[in-house]
C-alpha cells in the first residue's frame, strides 16, 4: 500500500519507471534544443554584433536567460541522474526507496541558484531570487518557456539579417550602376534633381543597412516577418530616377532628329508670318473699309532657345537639353499654329472677294447656257457687280450686295412665269 508523504502518495515501481522515461525523453529534447540554440547562426551573430536600440536590450535579457537555462538544465540533469541511480540499486525498490523516488520525481526538492537580474530580464525569468526550490516538472515548464522566448528573439534577428542586408546590398549596387550612367550624361548633384536624389538614396541605403545590422528587431513586424517598407520605398525611388536617366539618354539618341524638326517648324512659322505681313499689305491696298488684324514678328525667344539647345547638344549637356527640347517642341508647334491663324485672318477679305468673283462668273455661265445672255437687266447688273469686284480698293459690302442683286435677277429671268412687262429695268 502506498504511503503518503510530503509529495503525496508514494509512487509505484511502474509509476517511477514511467516518470523516469518521460523525464528522460524531455531531458533529451531540451538538451537538443539548447545545443541547437547554441549553434544557431542568429545567436552567433548577436554575440559578435555591435547592437543598439531594441535589439541591444532584448539580447542582454536573452543572453542572461540562456545562461540561466543552462544552469537550470544542469540542476535538472543532476536531479534526474540521482533518481536514476536510486532506481538502479535494486530491481524491486523498497518502500523507503519508493518514497525517496517520489520526493525526487514529484517533490520540490531541486534547488536552483538565482542571481540578481536586470528589469529587462524579468519578463523571461520572473522576479529575481537568490535560490528556489522546484520540482522537475516546474523546472521543465520554466525551461520550455524561456527557450521559446529566447529562440523567438534569436530567430527574429536572424530572419531580418537573412532578408534585408543582402537585398540592400544588391539595391546599392544597382544604385551605383545608375549613378555611373547618370554622371556620364551630366545628371550630377547640383546640376540635376535626379543627381541630388541619387546621392540622398545612397546615403539613405547606407544608413538603413547600418541600422538593420545593429538593431534587426526594429525591423521585425507584429506579423512575424521582416519589415521591408523602407527598402521598398528606396526601390521605388530608384525606379523614378532610372526613368529620368532613361529619358535623358533618349534625348541624346534622338537629339539630331528633334533639332532638325524644330528648325523646320520654326522656319515654317517664320515664313508664314512673312507671308501674312505681305498679304496684309495687299489687303490694305485692294480692299476698302476692311479691318485687317496686325501681324506679329517671328518669336525671338524661340530662336534664342533653339540656339541654346544647339549649344547644349555641342557640349553634351543632355540633362539640360532634355527639358529644353520638350518646351521648345511645344512652343514651336504653337507658334506655327499662331502664324497660320494670322495668315488666315489677314487673307479673309481676299478670300471673300475671290468667292464673290467665282459666284458672279458661275451665274453668268448659267445665264449663257439658258440663252438669256442678251437680257439688258442682267447685263447691267453683271457689269455693276464686276466693276465693284475688280476695282481697287474693292468695297466688299457693295460688291456683295451687287452680286446678290444679280443672282435675284437671274432667278427671275430663268423661272418660267407670265410675260414680264416690256421694260423691267430697275435702278441700281
Amino acid at each position: 500500500m502506498a504511503v503518503a508523504g510530503p509529495s503525496g502518495p508514494a509512487m509505484s515501481r511502474e509509476d517511477v519507471d514511467r516518470a523516469l522515461a518521460r523525464l528522460g525523453a524531455e531531458h533529451e529534447a531540451i538538451e537538443s534544443s539548447l545545443l541547437a540554440l547554441q549553434d544557431h547562426s542568429g545567436r552567433r551573430l548577436l554575440e559578435g554584433a555591435g547592437l543598439t536600440g531594441t535589439t541591444k536590450e532584448r539580447w542582454a535579457a536573452t543572453e542572461q536567460a540562456i545562461s540561466l537555462l543552462w544552469a537550470h538544465f544542469d540542476a535538472y540533469t543532476d536531479a534526474l541522474a540521482s533518481a536514476r541511480a536510486l532506481r538502479r540499486r535494486r530491481r524491486w525498490p523498497t518502500q523507503s526507496e519508493l518514497n525517496e523516488l517520489t520526493d525526487l520525481l514529484r517533490g520540490s526538492g531541486v534547488t536552483v541558484a538565482g542571481s540578481v537580474l536586470p528589469d529587462t530580464v524579468t519578463s523571461l525569468t520572473g522576479p529575481a531570487r537568490l535560490s528556489e526550490q522546484l520540482s522537475l516538472d516546474e523546472l521543465l515548464e520554466r525551461m520550455n518557456g524561456w527557450y521559446a522566448q529566447a529562440i523567438e528573439m534569436v530567430s527574429a534577428a536572424d530572419a531580418v539579417w537573412s532578408a534585408l542586408p543582402a537585398r540592400i546590398d544588391l539595391l546599392s549596387a544597382e544604385v551605383q550602376r545608375v549613378r555611373s550612367l547618370a554622371h556620364s550624361i551630366g545628371v550630377r548633384p547640383g546640376a540635376h534633381p535626379s543627381g541630388d536624389d541619387l546621392e540622398e538614396l545612397i546615403t539613405g541605403l547606407a544608413a538603413l543597412r547600418e541600422q538593420v545590422i545593429s538593431d534587426p528587431l526594429a525591423f521585425w513586424t507584429a506579423g512575424r516577418r521582416p519589415d521591408t517598407a523602407r527598402y521598398d520605398e528606396a526601390g521605388r525611388t530608384l525606379e523614378d530616377i532610372r526613368r529620368e536617366v532613361d529619358a535623358v539618354l533618349h534625348v541624346r539618341d534622338d537629339v539630331d532628329e528633334r533639332l532638325h524638326r524644330l528648325r523646320d517648324v520654326i522656319s515654317r512659322a517664320d515664313r508664314t508670318l512673312t507671308e501674312a505681313r505681305s498679304a496684309r499689305g495687299e489687303v490694305l491696298a485692294k480692299i476698302a473699309a476692311s479691318e485687317v488684324p496686325a501681324v506679329s514678328t517671328p518669336s525671338a525667344a524661340l530662336h534664342e532657345q533653339l540656339n541654346a539647345a544647339v549649344e547644349y547638344r555641342r557640349s553634351a549637356q543632355w540633362h539640360r537639353l532634355s527639358p529644353l527640347l520638350d518646351s521648345l517642341e511645344e512652343h514651336a508647334d504653337d507658334e506655327l499654329l499662331r502664324a497660320r491663324d494670322s495668315l488666315t485672318a489677314v487673307t479673309a477679305p481676299l478670300a471673300v472677294r475671290a468667292e464673290l468673283r467665282g459666284r458672279l462668273d458661275a451665274y453668268r455661265a448659267k445665264v449663257s447656257r439658258h440663252g438669256a445672255g442678251e437680257d439688258l437687266l442682267l447685263i447691267e447688273r453683271y457689269d455693276q457687280a464686276r466693276r465693284l469686284l475688280w476695282s481697287a480698293p474693292c468695297d466688299l459690302r457693295a460688291a456683295e450686295h451687287a452680286v446678290l442683286r444679280y443672282q435675284q435677277a437671274v432667278a427671275e429671268v430663268l423661272v418660267p412665269g407670265p410675260p414680264a412687262p416690256a421694260d423691267r429695268r430697275e435702278g441700281p
